[in-house]
């Protein structure tokens, strides 16, 4: 069953993160990591997708990463869509009223927040009494949204004056394994917000080389027939 997932706001409140001014670990994403990529998508479909949809992708276009058609239908559609379709969620329209906020799409949130910052916030969720969720986040003080990996991390808490973090609980995964799992979820995250982003890249990096081998023997030609008068 699909697993109720945080609630990540949107890019126009960035700021507002900053200004915990927490320290950004950096992400160890590589989105041409096949096996990272499909452990991060079945990661999204059983922890995200209950709230946030990645209407942007559909659930085909998986096969990119490795999937054949068969293992989607089998491992990460659970509630009757078709592969062809739009990775939707199926939240309804109470969700403001839950949240406080309708959980949004995360498409792009890897390219609006950066890896950098996601890999941190789903790792920095503590407890705390005085919200109404019963849960805060470092890098994002006072969120709306809940920590639902907290089964998988377990619960942690944390005093902002002292920056001092204790472990109130453990929870499924060790720490290296659940630092493992968030660095495929940001990874897939990463993928889907610019799915050519590797192709694109290497395709750049051969035209800089033609253009040099072109280029150059051409701007060294006309000067030597600028200065050949030239004594």
């Amino acid at each position: 069953m699909k697993k109720i997932i945080f609630s990540l706001l949107l890019f126009p409140l960035a700021a507002v993160a900053a200004e915990g001014g927490y320290r950004l670990d950096s992400s160890p994403n590589d989105v041409r990591d096949l096996v990272s990529l499909q452990a991060g998508a079945r990661t999204f479909v059983n922890y995200c997708v209950g709230c946030h949809s990645a209407q942007y992708v559909r659930y085909k276009s998986l096969t990119e990463i490795g999937l054949t058609e068969a293992q989607i239908k089998e491992n990460l559609l659970f509630t009757g869509e078709k592969v062809g379709e739009m990775m939707k969620s199926p939240m309804p329209a109470q969700a403001k009223q839950w949240f406080g906020v309708v959980p949004p799409d995360l498409s792009v949130v890897a390219r609006s927040r950066g890896p950098d910052w996601l890999y941190t916030y789903l790792r920095t969720f503590y407890r705390d009494p005085k919200t109404a969720t019963g849960w805060n986040n470092a890098v994002f003080p006072n969120v709306a949204m809940p920590h639902a990996l907290w089964m998988l991390q377990g619960e942690l808490g944390y005093d902002p004056e002292k920056r001092e973090w204790k472990e109130l609980s453990k929870g499924a995964l060790s720490r290296t394994e659940y630092d493992a799992t968030v660095r495929d979820l940001v990874n897939f995250l990463a993928y889907v917000g610019e799915p050519a982003a590797t192709e694109r890249k290497s395709i750049g990096i051969v035209v800089i080389i033609l253009l040099a081998l072109v280029m150059f023997p051409l701007a060294y030609w006309l000067k030597k027939e600028y200065w050949k008068d030239v004594k």
